[in-house]
């Protein structure tokens, strides 16, 4: 399995609105960040469903390290 394969079989979620956010990003984004950036997004995938939506959605803020990777997560 390809690390693409990998990151987007991790972007099929529980939540339907957040399958649709990641695959979004996946298709429009991803192919374009670096090394550190598909390392923050993959982290970004460790968190629950429910915060992982709260984040892509702006309802709540992200810690320091991820402001950039979740501003490209809402602007994708």
């Amino acid at each position: 399995m390809s690390d693409l394969d990998r990151v987007r079989w991790r972007c099929r979620r529980g939540l339907l609105e957040l399958d649709l956010v990641l695959t979004d990003f996946l298709e429009r984004r991803y192919g374009g960040l670096d090394v550190e950036g598909r390392r923050l997004f993959d982290e970004l995938l460790e968190q629950p469903d429910n915060d992982l939506l709260d984040l892509a959605m702006g309802r709540c803020e992200p810690e320091p390290r991820y402001r950039a990777m979740v501003a490209l997560l809402r602007a994708a």
